[in-house]
């Protein structure tokens, strides 16, 4: 019986050492961001409507968006609200985010992005595409920027959307 449970512990170890191997390690450094969040937001054409499909759709310049994190025990640790570029584009330094655990409170697990407003009167109502209702999860893509005295470790989520509020009935003739 001690060999089984020998067998038990070792696997369940080694285990835990591939899953912590898994992450790639995120050190918060004083006055500095070492975590940030990218990504796209659309106007979903009428023509997708009901999909995920983005084709047709257009980049929304000045489009808000938020980064809500939460820990382990389901509170919240991170929120913060980030404007979109020009080109629909947002980079979300989460400045401040801190992890209580390494693995529970990992961003991948604990961090979701959410459409909140876009500048469009067209296209201002949220769409659910990649989650966004939810809060869309974040990718590892292995993308990282080194400076000089650290390290960024840079997330991807969605791309997201908002959609239109009346989109003109199909016709089949």
């Amino acid at each position: 019986m001690e060999a089984s449970q020998l067998k038990i512990f070792l696997s369940s170890f080694l285990l835990l050492l591939l899953s912590l191997a898994a992450f790639p390690s995120v050190t918060i450094a004083d006055d500095t961001a070492a975590v940030v969040v990218e990504g796209m937001v659309y106007c979903q054409s009428c023509d997708q409507f009901g999909s995920w499909s983005l084709t047709g759709a257009e980049p929304i310049p000045a489009a808000k968006i938020s980064v809500i994190c939460k820990n382990h025990k389901n509170q919240v640790i991170f929120y913060k609200a980030f404007e979109t570029d020009g080109n629909g584009y947002f980079y979300a330094e989460l400045d401040g985010f801190k992890m209580s655990h390494n693995v529970l409170d990992h961003p991948l697990h604990s961090c979701h992005v959410k459409p909140v407003a876009s500048p469009l009167e067209k296209c201002n109502f949220l769409s659910n595409v990649n989650y966004g209702l939810y809060g869309s999860p974040l990718r590892y893509e292995n993308k990282r920027l080194f400076r000089k005295d650290f390290e960024v470790v840079v997330y991807s989520a969605g791309p997201l959307a908002f959609r239109p509020a009346h989109c003109p009935p199909e016709t089949h003739y």
